[in-house]
C-alpha cells in the first residue's frame, strides 16, 4: 500500500526522523493558512514549496512542485496545482488528478552554498533475505539514471535482520557520503531513526530523495516515499486507515472489496480461476493458444453465483477482452457448485458480449460438465488444459 508524501513524513517524524515540515491544503484558502502556520513556526520566514500529493514520482517534471517566495505566488501555485491532471514519467498519459497539496517550508536557505543532496532508500533484497540500504551522493536525481550512467556512485549496505542496523554501518554510510563533523553525527542519528521506522511499520520500501544536508549541518528528509507491506496491515490498523483509494485503479478497488485477487493486464483473453498457481498456468495456456492474458483473477475457494457475477462485471469493464476462460480445479470447492454459479450468473446478466469457455476439473467435474452442457447457454465447455487452449484458439479465430 502506497502512502502520500505528507503521510510518510508524519510517520518518519514519530520515529525521530528530521523532516521538512508542512501542512496539507485542499484549496487556496487552506494553502494560505498552512503558509501562515509555517511562517510562525519558522520565526517569520517566507518562502514555501507547494507539492502535489499523488502516488507518483517525478512530480516536479510535470509541474506538480513549485516554489513560492511570497503569499501571492503561493496562491497562484496552489490554484494551478489543485485539481490539475498531473502527468509524470510514472503516470499514464492521462495523468492523475491532484486532490490536494502539501505546503512545506523552504529548507534551502537563501544564499546557502554548502547544501548537499543525497539519495537514501531501504528495501528488502529478496535474493539475500535481508534489508538493504541503498544510498548515493547524487540525490535529487532519478536514481535509475544515476545507476545507468554512474553506477559506481550507488552504494549498498546489507543489514542482518537478527542484529539490525549497527553503529559502524551507520558511520560507514555517512563516511561514504563525504560527511564530517556535526553533519556526520546528525546523519548517523538520521539513518538509525529511518531504519527503526522502516522495521517498525513493516514497510516494503522507503525512498528519501533528496536527503538534504543544510548549510548549518542539519540532515532533513525533503521528500519521502513509503510503501507498506499489505500482508502486515492487520498489525497496523492505524496505517491501513491511511489508504487513499482515489489514487488506485477503480477496478482494483472494486475487486478488493469483493474479495477477489485481481490484476489487470493488457491482453484480450480474460481468465477466472481459483488459486494463484492455476492462474499462472491458465495465462500460459492463453498465451500458447495465440491470445494474450487480459487479467489475473483469483476467485479463491468460493465461487457462487454472486461472486462469479461480480467477477464477470469486473472483467467486462476492459473493452479489450474478446473471450473469457474460466478454469477451476475442484478441491475444496465442488465443480458442480461452481458450474451452477456460472449458469446462474450468466442468466442473471442476460448475456455476455464475448465467448465464454469453462474448464472444470476435480471433485464432481463430470456433473459440472453436464450442468454446463444442458444449461442451454452458449458456453464452451472443456475438460483438459489442451482442450481449453483449443477452445480459446477457436473463439479467437486463430
Amino acid at each position: 500500500m502506497n502512502l502520500h508524501e505528507y503521510q510518510s513524513k508524519e510517520i518518519l517524524a514519530k520515529y525521530g526522523v528530521n523532516i521538512q515540515r508542512g501542512f496539507i491544503a485542499n484549496n487556496v484558502e487552506e494553502a494560505v493558512d498552512a503558509a501562515n502556520k509555517l511562517k510562525e513556526m519558522t520565526g517569520g520566514a517566507e518562502g514555501w514549496v507547494v507539492k502535489a500529493q499523488v502516488h507518483a514520482g517525478g512530480r516536479g517534471k510535470g509541474g506538480g512542485v513549485k516554489f513560492s517566495p511570497n503569499l501571492d505566488k503561493l496562491k497562484e501555485n496552489a490554484q494551478s496545482i489543485i485539481g490539475m491532471q498531473l502527468v509524470t514519467p510514472q503516470t499514464s498519459a492521462e495523468g492523475k488528478k491532484v486532490n490536494f497539496v502539501l505546503v512545506a517550508e523552504d529548507v534551502y536557505y537563501p544564499g546557502a552554498t554548502e547544501t548537499k543532496e543525497f539519495y537514501v532508500s531501504i528495501l528488502l533484497d529478496r535474493a539475500l533475505g535481508k534489508n538493504t540500504i541503498v544510498y548515493s551522493t547524487e540525490g535529487g536525481m532519478d536514481i535509475e539514471h544515476v545507476a545507468e550512467v554512474t553506477p559506481h556512485l550507488i552504494h549498498k549496505e546489507v543489514i542482518d535482520p537478527a542484529l539490525g542496523l549497527q553503529g559502524f554501518q551507520a558511520r560507514k554510510i555517512a563516511f561514504k557520503l563525504g560527511l564530517e563533523g556535526n553533519s556526520f553525527k546528525e546523519f548517523t542519528k538520521f539513518i538509525a531513526s529511518l531504519y527503526n521506522a522502516y522495521v517498525g511499520i513493516d514497510a516494503s520500501l522507503f525512498e528519501i530523495n533528496p536527503v538534504l544536508k543544510t548549510s548549518d549541518d542539519k540532515i532533513i528528509a525533503v521528500d519521502a516515499k513509503v510503501t507498506l507491506d499489505g500482508n502486515a496491515l492487520f498489525r497496523h490498523k492505524d496505517l491501513e486507515a491511511l489508504r487513499d483509494t482515489r489514487e488506485e485503479d477503480p477496478t482494483d478497488v472494486e475487486a478488493g472489496e469483493a474479495g477477489l485477487n485481481f490484476v489487470k493486464l493488457d491482453g484480450d483473453v480474460a481468465c477466472m480461476v481459483n488459486g494463484a498457481g492455476l492462474a499462472m498456468a491458465t495465462m500460459d495456456i492463453i498465451k500458447l493458444s495465440g491470445g494474450n492474458p487480459a487479467n489475473f483473477l483469483d476467485v479463491g475457494g468460493t465461487a457462487d453465483a454472486e461472486r462469479v457475477q461480480k467477477a464477470f462485471g469486473i472483467i467486462l469493464q476492459d473493452p479489450n477482452v474478446k473471450a473469457i476462460l474460466i478454469n477451476i480445479f475442484g478441491g475444496i470447492v465442488r465443480c458442480d457448485r461452481v458450474a451452477q454459479g456460472v449458469v446462474d450468473a450468466y442468466k442473471a446478466m442476460g448475456s455476455l458480449p464475448v465467448p465464454l469457455i469453462v474448464r472444470l476439473q476435480g471433485t464432481n467435474a463430470v456433473e459440472a460438465k453436464e450442468l454446463i452442457d444442458h444449461s442451454g447457454l452458449p458456453v464452451h465447455s472443456a475438460i483438459t488444459l489442451e482442450e481449453a487452449a483449443n477452445k480459446v484458439k477457436e473463439v479467437l479465430g486463430n
